[in-house]
């Protein structure tokens, strides 16, 4: 099988993420995608929302979605959630299948920092989908999306750009709307959104 692997924070999951993991089972003709949250990423700073319920919340946002899974690889780990670990573990459990790891093209341009970049490259393909307010470097210009619909698969210094369908939301957004008080749900799955509002997650600013 034909495996790509969306891993992140989730802090929540939003239409963004559900429409990127379309755009590029489709483009690549993928079999699976495994949606796998971290632990705690090395990329970010840590928040106070544990990995317990942002897995919660990723249930909620993939459910009905063909081929679509969730994994708990990173959070049964525990600690910092490095990429490769996860890669490797996952081609122990699925010594048979090819592995097509997805990154938005503003994580693509720090690449070469992530742990033992060298070796993920040998054990999976990179996906770069490609965002509009985040080009990768001038030597790989075809990321440079000017329409609102997934392309088929170019190359670019051994990644695979994908264009995907541009979703103005992003999770610091749908933070910073709940504790302003503010709707939701044009940015996340209405589950997600009651899962948020039932549990009191991220708060309100004070008054």
């Amino acid at each position: 099988m034909k495996i790509g692997i969306l891993g992140g924070a989730f802090n929540p999951p939003h239409l963004g993420h559900i429409a990127l993991a379309r755009d590029v089972a489709r483009s690549l003709k993928l079999d699976k995608i495994f949606f796998i949250p971290t632990s705690k990423s090395p990329h970010k700073e840590n928040d106070s929302l544990g990995p317990l319920l942002r897995y919660e919340m990723v249930k909620l946002a993939i459910a009905g979605e063909d081929g679509f899974e969730l994994k708990d690889d990173e959070i049964k780990r525990g600690g910092i959630s490095f990429t490769v670990d996860t890669v490797k573990g996952l081609k122990k459990d699925y010594p048979r299948d090819e592995f097509y790891l997805i990154v938005g093209s503003d994580l693509a341009g720090t690449f070469s920092t992530w742990k033992e970049f060298a070796q993920l490259r040998r054990l999976a393909k990179i996906v770069v989908a490609c965002r509009n307010n985040y080009p990768l470097p001038s030597k790989a210009p075809a990321c440079r999306p000017g329409r609102d619909q997934p392309l088929a698969e170019r190359k670019e210094d051994d990644f695979i750009l994908v264009n995907i369908t541009q979703v103005d939301a992003s999770s610091s957004q749908v933070r910073k709307l709940v504790r302003e008080g503010k709707p939701i749900e044009s940015f996340v799955d209405r589950k997600v959104a009651d899962y948020i509002k039932k549990n009191n997650l991220y708060g309100r600013e004070a008054k």
